[in-house]
């Protein structure tokens, strides 16, 4: 599969690296461009990346999502998927339902909800699994969507959860808001979701 990641941090360098492990062409574009190559060795800007690109990874920070998404140009078609979190201090959101605002912002695009629950370092584990389970990947988006998203998820080894419509990742949105907040106070937040007695 082709595609882009539109940022050079930590979230695009450990699902850039997964990905290409596994096979997918990939294109990187961000304002540093010796990053991007540390990530990529094919490098572009936002609209060569989207143009090339059949996926594009939004990983640039949440408040310059929608700049960067009007500089792509033309996503009509894409899948975008936003691994973005817009928490701030006191663990509270930013910008709420930030999903929703990419999806008017890009479009005829399709907007995914993932990889956003998750620390980088686990994003960076191969394959990412705990106490012999993979991880579990919740998506949220339109259908066929999720259903190419799906296949990039089990690429780096993780399960894919379809967990509803692009409505439903404002929730998501929230759990890591509130998630981060019992990590960052010292609390087991894993110890919240314990598995379903047999």
């Amino acid at each position: 599969m082709r595609i882009g990641i539109f940022g050079a941090g930590g979230m695009a360098e450990a699902l850039g690296g997964q990905w290409t492990a596994a096979g997918h062409e990939v294109m990187v574009a961000a304002r540093d461009r010796a990053k991007a190559a540390a990530i990529s060795a094919r490098v572009g800007t936002w609209a060569e990346a989207a143009a090339a690109s059949e996926v594009i990874l939004l990983a640039v920070p949440a408040d310059a999502v929608t700049e960067v998404v009007a500089a792509a140009g033309n996503l009509a078609g894409k899948v975008l998927i936003d691994c973005t979190n817009a928490v701030g201090p006191g663990a509270v959101l930013t910008i709420p339902d930030q999903a929703a605002r990419i999806a008017l912002a890009a479009g005829d695009a399709h907007v995914v909800k993932a990889f956003n629950l998750c620390h980088v370092d686990v994003w960076r584990m191969t394959p990412p699994a705990f106490g012999g389970r993979p991880l579990a990947v919740p998506l949220c988006g339109p259908p066929e969507a999720v259903g190419v998203v799906s296949s990039l998820v089990r690429d780096i080894g993780c399960t894919p959860l379809n967990a509803g419509g692009l409505d439903r990742a404002r929730l998501m949105e929230a759990i890591m808001a509130f998630m981060v907040g019992l990590w960052f106070d010292g609390h087991d937040a894993q110890a919240c979701f314990p598995p379903l007695p047999a």
